[in-house]
């Protein structure tokens, strides 16, 4: 019997990719046409911003407890969230929720162990990048991380606000994107964790970019049912 799955959303990309990525799946471990139940709440990415842009994590993991707080009324069995920035307020959200979570970064860390990369490179948002949210979790690990340089953190974070949330991919932030990552590689990388939902809409298998790459872009979903399955794009 799968579980009801509840999705605690930020950005309206990210969150939909989320939902969609279960419901896709669900057919190889449920059946066709089969997904787990899942119940999403959404508060307006300007809500959350407000609190982000002055390091107001309290304020964030408020709006996050009034989501989980509706998707465990309708009867979710536990929570997930597909921002990777807003997990900086993860502990205070734990502590107060009706029902348990997943927490990205504990998975994304336990799949690079598991496939025995030694060194991760990380993306996203300005405030996942240079935050705590990947690093306490991959250290723990074992595993060595790197981020970009100064210059190319905040132009990732200036195309992750500016146009992939608004769902605007455009060749140019593809190849930016792409050279940031061939640098991470360059300097030792086996693996780039994508660590803002968003992204893989930008950088995907089906990219003519993605020919020839030998590395790992590693894009991990939490989705239970009765299991959790991981997801990871290999190119």
């Amino acid at each position: 019997m799968s579980k009801h799955i509840g999705i605690v959303g930020c950005s309206a990309e990210g969150a939909a990719l989320c939902y969609r990525t279960i419901c896709k799946e669900g057919a190889s471990l449920l059946g066709k046409h089969a997904h787990p139940e899942i119940t999403m709440h959404t508060f307006p990415l300007s809500e959350y911003m407000r609190y982000i842009e002055k390091g107001d994590w309290e304020g964030v993991a408020d709006l996050m407890l009034s989501s989980v707080s509706k998707l465990a009324k309708v009867g979710a069995d536990f929570a997930i969230c597909p921002d990777n920035t807003i997990h900086q307020a993860f502990d205070l959200v734990v502590k107060e929720s009706r029902i348990p979570w997943l927490h990205i970064a504990q998975e994304v860390a336990a799949e690079a162990k598991q496939k025995d990369y030694k060194c991760l490179g990380i993306l996203g948002t300005r405030y996942l990048m240079e935050g705590p949210v990947y690093t306490a979790k991959i250290t723990a690990f074992g595993i060595e991380y790197m981020i970009p340089e100064v210059k190319d953190r905040e132009r990732i974070n200036n195309i992750i606000f500016d146009e992939l949330v608004n769902a605007c991919f455009t060749s140019e932030a593809l190849t930016y994107f792409t050279g940031v990552i061939d640098e991470l590689k360059n300097k030792g990388c086996d693996a780039v964790v994508l660590g803002c939902t968003e992204i893989p809409l930008l950088v995907t298998q089906e990219n003519p970019f993605s020919t020839g790459y030998y590395f790992i872009i590693l894009f991990v979903c939490p989705f239970p049912s009765d299991n959790l399955r991981k997801l990871s794009l290999t190119w």
